[in-house]
């Protein structure tokens, strides 16, 4: 799949990343993807999103190569949005935001959601970030390098 054209032109791909699916309804959005969702009017009844706003976050999403549109399954004149594998891609993003909260935004008990392992339908593990040799990279671990275009001498 060929690249889409950067939202922006700063050097930090969090910057880009965020300026693509860091807003709220661009981030929900694809989340309701992941469990399910295809029609604009199930996004749209989902998240209580003004049509307008809606319309246009996934057009943004289409745009980018994270959501395809195509023909409604029924064959009805609806069209369905899909999640692209760049938009798969995005998962660990998303399980990562829901374990925090799952971890931090929730008092004892409180009801929330839960994801669940289909095959097991056990909870998915904690999402952990390890180095070459599988032992857990903490922050303090890492640094960033920058690095320069190939055309630049």
């Amino acid at each position: 799949m060929a690249t889409a054209a950067p939202v922006n032109d700063q050097p930090c791909p969090v910057a880009r990343s965020v300026d693509l699916i860091g807003d709220r309804w661009s981030l929900l959005i694809v989340r309701d993807a992941f469990d399910g969702m295809r029609r604009f009017s199930d996004f749209q009844r989902s998240l209580g999103v003004a049509r307008n706003i809606l319309s246009d976050r996934l057009k943004k999403l289409v745009d980018a190569g994270v959501l395809e549109t195509e023909a409604a399954a029924e064959g009805s004149a609806y069209q369905a949005y899909v999640l692209t594998s760049r938009g798969e891609s995005l998962f660990p993003v998303v399980l990562a935001l829901r374990q925090w909260g799952e971890g931090n935004l929730f008092k004892p008990g409180e009801a929330h959601s839960l994801l669940l392992d289909k095959a097991t339908g056990q909870p998915v593990p904690p999402l952990r970030v390890l180095d070459a040799q599988g032992h857990e990279l903490r922050p303090a671990q890492t640094w960033v390098r920058k690095l320069h275009a190939a055309n630049e001498v």
